[in-house]
């Protein structure tokens, strides 16, 4: 999936026109702590934060008199409209920012991706509206086979609907997290033990999956009110 996949018009953006106000009222609208800075010519300038604003006197000054007299320079964090979604996450978590901007050819400001649109995108993308149930297996690194991994679930008649991997710097064990589409798991579970697999975790969707909708669309309306 590429940013244009994922881009929104939802969150306006800030001209140079704007004071602060404005800029601090629209943030505590959309719930987002930066906004981008667009040009008459929807040439993108930057990314303006809620810390800048409240760190000067925004009484009487525009955004482009507040970047002239503070001799400001923005930072221009941003996703070219065909880049992977997963390079605009880097971004997002590296910068700790609330949006990203995706911008096209000449800097043109296309849209945002908020983190609102991150969430509902790993929602879609971890089948999480699906029916099924969690396993987390841990193994080394050198011994991880997704091949293996879904030859053990097909072998039980069911299907892995998403699946991620967590590792850190300092370990050569792989935690690998898969998502099956079936609610009972005891087969694949007494599999995955007979091939000398360590599972650290598993949720049915009794057990697991309900509370985790609940609490997921409790979320999106909290972040959508």
């Amino acid at each position: 999936m590429i940013a244009l996949d994922l881009i929104s018009n939802d969150i306006p953006p800030l001209k140079p026109t704007d004071n602060g106000f404005v800029a601090l009222e629209w943030m505590e609208e959309f719930k987002v702590s930066h906004l981008p800075v667009v040009n008459d010519n929807k040439k993108y300038l930057g990314l303006i934060s809620e810390d800048d604003l409240l760190n000067i006197d925004i009484a009487e000054m525009t955004i482009g008199e507040y970047i002239n007299t503070s001799k400001l320079v923005l930072p221009r964090h941003h996703i070219y409209k065909t880049q992977h979604i997963f390079e605009g996450i880097e971004t997002i978590v590296n910068a700790e920012l609330t949006v990203l901007p995706v911008i096209g050819d000449n800097d043109e400001f296309l849209g945002t991706i908020s983190m609102f649109d991150i969430i509902k995108f790993f929602g879609r993308a971890t089948a999480m509206e699906m029916p099924g149930s969690i396993i987390t297996l841990e193994m080394n690194i050198r011994d991880y086979s997704m091949v293996e991994i879904a030859k053990i679930v097909e072998s039980d008649d069911a299907k892995i609907l998403a699946s991620y991997l967590t590792s850190s710097i300092d370990t050569t064990k792989l935690e690998v997290t898969i998502k099956v589409n079936k609610t009972d798991i005891t087969r694949i579970l007494h599999t995955f033990s007979r091939y000398d697999y360590t599972v650290t975790a598993s949720y049915n969707e009794s057990e697991y999956y309900e509370d985790l909708k609940q609490r997921y669309e409790a979320f999106m309306r909290y972040l959508n009110t």
